[in-house]
């Protein structure tokens, strides 16, 4: 008898012998393969973090009412979301965790269908698989044969798009949005990066902000089978607290909350208390953005130099590119300039030929990457 999930090898494993190359390199390794933030977390939270360490007493799955109206107030104030009520959000213990549970919250199993973008983050497919439903890569409806349409009962949107920086707009989320209804399906939309819009999504350049799936243009005013996830580890580098939320579906919220309360997802108090603070000060947010956007304006252009299309990247924290070659030979090129990169393969087989080159190195690191690659 064996024990144990059948789940694939955890992708990043396979860039061992790159980053060893990299770090041959004379003037040491630049890591731009993984998109943790590495700037401060700003003062104000870790204060009410420390605020709140006499947590004594067991929080609560739900959240306190204090964090829960914070949800609700920043989805009224930054994603055009009005009239949420503290029912219907939640905090989670940082998104990915959410992603991975949820097809199994929603009581998803065999037969099911959980569909997926073409290029995307590889635990939409875990998630799937934990609940032992089937996954589908698909970024329309209409992309899926009517057997498989039919057995669809949870479409993940991610936009902006990890790795590809797309943005969907208005007409094509409210599209979706209307087809998902029909068929009875969950719509559940990962926004992480919806604060960091670049060119016609560059708010603080007079572009638009990001569409959220709960925005009533696209929902139509009633958030039914639709659920915004979102976190607060790239806006307020809190990567290491944990701290996300979801908010949508008042009818199904209840259950989803109920099912985490057995298991144990908890968000503890004091991380709470920092993203009550977090949520309620916008200043930093910019500040952060800020800093993103000085280092993308240097990177893009000497990646570029080095013979690479940066193709979407529209929003986030990568640039998605292509030399038109073999990943691993870009990833590879890469690695002899003493700087990792994300292979596109990981993120799917449109992924292959492409790379992802994160925005998250410190300002000393993305100068000496631009400048190596520039030479």
């Amino acid at each position: 008898m064996s024990f144990g999930l059948e789940l694939p090898d955890y992708p990043w494993d396979r860039m061992a012998p790159y980053k060893a190359k990299a770090e041959k390199h004379p003037d040491g390794l630049v890591n731009l393969s993984i998109g943790t933030p590495v700037d401060p977390t700003p003062e104000t939270i870790g204060k009410a973090l420390a605020a709140a360490t006499d947590a004594h007493g067991y929080p609560t799955t739900h959240g306190t009412v204090e964090v829960r109206q914070a949800i609700v107030n920043w989805f009224a104030r930054r994603r055009n979301v009005p009239g949420l009520s503290v029912e219907q959000v939640m905090p989670t213990v940082g998104s990915k965790e959410l992603v991975a549970w949820l097809p199994f919250l929603l009581g998803l199993g065999e037969g099911d269908v959980v569909m997926r973008p073409t290029v995307a983050y590889p635990t939409y497919d875990i998630g799937a698989q934990l609940a032992g439903a089937d996954h589908v890569a698909a970024d329309h409806l209409e992309d899926l044969d009517e057997e498989t349409r039919s057995r669809v009962k949870l479409i993940w949107v991610n936009s902006p798009a990890n790795p590809t920086g797309i943005v969907r707009h208005n007409k094509d989320l409210k599209n979706l949005v209307d087809q998902a209804r029909a068929l009875g399906a969950v719509v559940a939309s990962d926004e992480c990066y919806a604060e960091l819009g670049w060119g016609e999504w560059d708010v603080q350049q007079g572009g638009k902000p990001v569409p959220s799936i709960l925005d009533p243009e696209i929902s139509g005013g009633t958030q039914d089978l639709l659920f915004s996830v979102y976190s607060l580890s790239k806006q307020s580098n809190l990567a290491g607290y944990r701290a996300a939320f979801i908010a949508g579906d008042p009818a199904i919220m209840p259950n989803l909350i109920n099912s985490r309360k057995h298991a144990g997802m908890i968000v503890p108090a004091p991380i709470q208390a920092a993203m009550v603070a977090a949520l309620s000060d916008d200043t930093h947010v910019q500040g952060q953005k800020d800093r993103y956007r000085r280092r993308r304006e240097l990177l893009l252009p000497a990646v570029e130099k080095f013979g690479l299309k940066v193709e979407y990247s529209e929003a986030g924290l990568y640039l998605w590119a292509t030399a038109g070659e073999d990943t691993w030979r870009t990833v590879d090129r890469f690695a002899e300039k003493g700087i990792l990169i994300g292979p596109g393969v990981f993120y799917g087989e449109q992924g292959e030929g492409f790379v992802r080159i994160a925005l998250t190195g410190s300002d000393a690191d993305i100068t000496a990457a631009a400048q190596r690659l520039s030479k």
